[in-house]
C-alpha cells in the first residue's frame, strides 16, 4: 500500500493542519505560540493522521493583522523563534512522514519592510516608490485622498506619506499594497520562494491570490472608485480593477517556474475569493496547482447549502485537468463550525450576518446550542473527509472547540474592528484565535476581573512553570473557563470525544480512500434530505458516505459499517448523522 505523502502529488488528497502559531503552543512561557511550540506537537499530529502542517505568518510583523503584515519574508519573528527553529520543526517534521507549508502574502508587506521604508525616503518619481502603488491626492493641495475607495478593515484604502504623496492600502493602513508591474517585486517574491523551499517547505499557501494584477491607468482613478468598490470583488469579466484579473495568471506561470526547479516539484495553493468558474485557473498545474474552496466554509447547516457546496466543488475540480478541489470548514478567518452549526439556521445569506450579531453581543443575542452544534460538527468531519480532494482543517477544530464570542474588548487584538471598536460594533476575528488548551490539569482559576476567562494558567498552552520558578506570561488572548472540558488530554482516549472521532477517520480516509490515486467521485440519489456518494476504496470494495439533514430516519445501505458520527442503534441513520459504509458489490 503506498502512504499518500510517498507521492510526488501528495498534495491533491492530503489533510493539511492549519497552525496559528501564536495559538498553538508555547514552548517559553511568554503568552505567544512559537515554533519551537509547534515542533513539540509533531507527534500529536502524526498521530492524528494529518499529512501536512500549515503555518499561519510566524515573520517578522508588528501583528497589526495576525501576522499578515510582513516586515521580513525570509526570517522568523524573535518572538516566535529563530531560523534553526524553524529549520528543526522542518525536520522533525519530514522525519515523521508530515509536509511542511508555510503562507506568502504577495499583495502588500508590512510598513516597516525595508523595501517601503526605502519608498519612503526616495520620494516622488523613485524607483523605489514604484515598487508599491502611490498616487498624487485630489484637491487643491492634493489634500483628498486619490478616490473615495474604502480598505477592507474600514476607513480610507488610501494613506498620505509626508511629503504628500498617498498609498493604496487594501487592508489595514500597515499594509501598503505593492506594484506587480514592478520587475523588482518578481525578483523579490522569487527569491523568497526559493529561500523557503531551500529550508525544507514543501508548499505555499498563497494569500489574497486573486488580488496581486491592479489597473489604475485604464480609467481616472476617481471614476473607478465610484464604480468598482473595493469589498466587492468577485467579477466574470475580469474589469475588476483590484480583483482577480487576467494579467495575476502571468505571475502564478512565473512562479511555478520556481516550483519546479526542485523535485518534487513545489506545491501551492491559493486563497482567491473568485466567481467558481474561474477557480479552475489558479489551480492549473501551469499555475498555484491548488485554489481554496470555500463552500463549506460559507454553508448553512442546511442538505441544500451542502449538496451545491459539494457538487460545485467536484465540478470545478473536473474543469482542471491534474487539480483536485479543497474541503474547508473552519479557518482563522471565520467563526468556529461548531459554533455556527448550533446557532439558529436561517438563510445563508443573513447567516454570516447572524453570526457576526452573535459574536458583537458577546454570545447573548441568539442560543448557541452546543450539543446540537457538536452533532452537526461530527456529522460534517465525516461527509468532508470522504471526499475527493484535500481536507483543510484548522486548529482547535479536532477538539470541537467552539468560538469565544465574549473575550473583554480590551483583551481584542484583530484590526477588523479598529475603526469600529470606540462604537462597539465589530469584535472581529479573535474568538477562533484564541489558544489551544491541551492540559486540563493546568486549568486555571476564576479571573477576579471575569468570572467567564482564566489568569496566569493556560491549560497547557504554556509551560506549568517556567526554568526560574516564576509563572509563565497570560496567553496573549484569554482562554474562557469552559476549555477545560475540551483539552486534548481530556479528549485522548474518550471513544466518545471529536478527537477520536477525527482520529478515527482520517485513518479510515487513509487506508480506505487515499491509499489509491482514485479520486474519482459519483454523487447518490438517497432522498432529498440525504447527501450520499461513493467511491471506490483500496480493499476493493465500494465506499459510501451518506448525511442525512432531515427528521426521519433513513435507511443505511447493507455493508460494513465503518465509522458513525453518532449512534444508529435501529439500523437506520439518524438526523444530522453521518455514516460510512462498505458494500460488497
Amino acid at each position: 500500500m503506498t502512504l499518500n505523502n510517498e507521492r510526488d502529488d501528495w498534495w491533491k488528497q492530503a489533510v493539511v493542519y492549519q497552525i496559528y502559531p501564536r495559538s498553538f503552543k508555547d514552548a517559553n512561557g511568554d503568552g505567544l505560540g512559537d515554533i519551537p511550540g509547534v515542533t513539540s506537537k509533531i507527534d500529536y499530529l502524526k498521530d492524528l493522521g494529518v499529512d501536512a502542517l500549515w503555518l499561519s505568518p510566524f515573520y517578522p510583523s508588528d501583528l497589526a493583522d495576525g501576522g499578515y503584515d510582513v516586515i521580513d519574508y525570509r526570517n522568523v519573528d524573535p518572538r516566535l523563534g529563530t531560523m534553526d527553529d524553524f529549520d528543526a520543526m522542518a525536520a522533525a517534521a519530514h522525519a515523521a512522514g508530515l509536509k511542511v507549508i508555510v503562507d506568502i502574502v504577495p499583495n502588500h508587506t508590512a510598513d516597516k519592510h525595508v523595501l517601503f521604508q526605502e519608498a519612503l525616503k526616495a520620494g516622488r518619481g523613485s524607483a523605489a516608490r514604484d515598487r508599491y502603488v502611490f498616487r498624487e491626492g485630489r484637491g487643491a493641495h492634493g489634500e483628498l485622498p486619490p478616490n473615495d475607495w474604502v480598505s477592507l478593515f474600514g476607513g480610507s484604502a488610501w494613506e498620505r506619506v509626508e511629503d504628500g504623496q498617498w498609498y493604496l492600502h487594501i487592508f489595514a493602513k500597515e499594509q501598503p499594497d505593492l506594484n506587480w508591474k514592478n520587475p523588482d517585486v518578481h525578483e523579490e517574491f522569487k527569491k523568497t520562494l526559493r529561500f523557503w523551499s531551500d529550508h525544507g517547505t514543501d508548499g505555499f499557501r498563497i494569500d489574497v491570490a486573486h488580488g496581486l494584477a491592479k489597473d489604475l491607468e485604464s480609467e481616472p482613478l476617481e471614476e473607478l472608485g465610484k464604480r468598482y468598490p473595493v469589498h466587492e470583488g468577485l467579477s466574470h469579466d475580469g474589469k475588476n480593477p483590484l480583483w482577480d484579473r487576467a494579467e495575476v495568471h502571468d505571475i502564478y506561470r512565473e512562479w511555478r517556474g520556481v516550483f519546479n526547479e526542485y523535485d518534487p516539484p513545489r506545491f501551492a495553493v491559493g486563497e482567491a475569493w473568485v466567481v467558481p468558474e474561474h477557480q479552475h485557473l489558479y489551480a492549473s498545474p501551469e499555475e498555484l496547482g491548488q485554489v481554496f474552496n470555500f463552500e463549506f466554509a460559507k454553508a448553512n447547516w442546511t442538505v441544500a447549502d451542502f449538496r451545491e457546496a459539494v457538487v460545485d466543488g467536484l465540478n470545478s475540480a473536473e474543469q482542471t485537468d491534474g487539480s483536485t478541489t479543497t474541503w474547508v470548514m473552519s479557518n482563522h478567518d471565520v467563526p468556529r463550525n461548531a459554533s455556527r452549526y448550533g446557532l439558529p439556521q436561517v438563510s445563508a445569506a443573513a447567516h454570516h450576518q447572524l453570526a457576526k450579531d452573535w459574536i458583537l453581543r458577546d454570545g447573548t443575542s441568539y442560543i448557541e446550542d452546543r450539543e446540537l452544534g457538536t452533532r452537526r460538527a461530527r456529522a460534517a468531519i465525516l461527509m468532508e473527509a470522504g471526499l475527493p480532494g484535500s481536507i483543510y482543517v484548522y486548529q482547535g477544530e479536532e477538539l470541537g472547540l467552539f468560538e469565544v464570542p465574549d473575550i473583554p474588548w480590551d483583551r481584542l487584538e484583530d484590526p477588523t474592528p479598529f475603526f469600529t471598536r470606540r462604537n462597539f460594533t465589530d469584535k472581529g476575528r479573535d474568538g477562533c484565535r484564541v489558544p489551544l488548551p491541551w492540559d486540563s490539569a493546568d486549568a486555571p482559576e476564576a479571573a477576579s476581573w471575569d468570572a467567564n476567562f482564566g489568569e496566569k494558567r493556560s491549560f497547557g498552552f504554556s509551560p506549568a512553570t517556567l526554568d526560574d520558578g516564576k509563572a509563565p506570561a497570560e496567553p496573549h488572548l484569554p482562554q474562557p473557563l469552559w476549555f477545560k472540558d475540551y483539552a486534548v488530554d481530556v479528549e485522548s482516549g474518550n471513544p466518545d470525544s471529536m478527537l477520536t472521532l477525527y482520529h478515527d477517520a482520517l485513518k479510515a480516509r487513509a487506508s480506505l480512500l487515499t491509499a489509491t490515486a482514485d479520486t474519482s467521485c459519483q454523487m447518490l440519489d438517497a432522498g432529498e434530505n440525504v447527501i450520499a456518494y461513493s467511491r471506490p476504496s483500496a480493499d476493493g470494495r465500494r465506499f459510501v458516505s451518506l448525511t442525512n439533514f432531515g427528521a426521519e430516519e433513513t435507511d443505511i445501505p447493507r455493508g460494513e459499517i465503518v465509522l458513525a458520527s453518532a449512534a444508529v442503534p435501529t439500523g437506520k441513520l439518524p438526523q444530522d448523522t453521518s455514516v460510512w459504509v462498505l458494500l460488497d458489490v
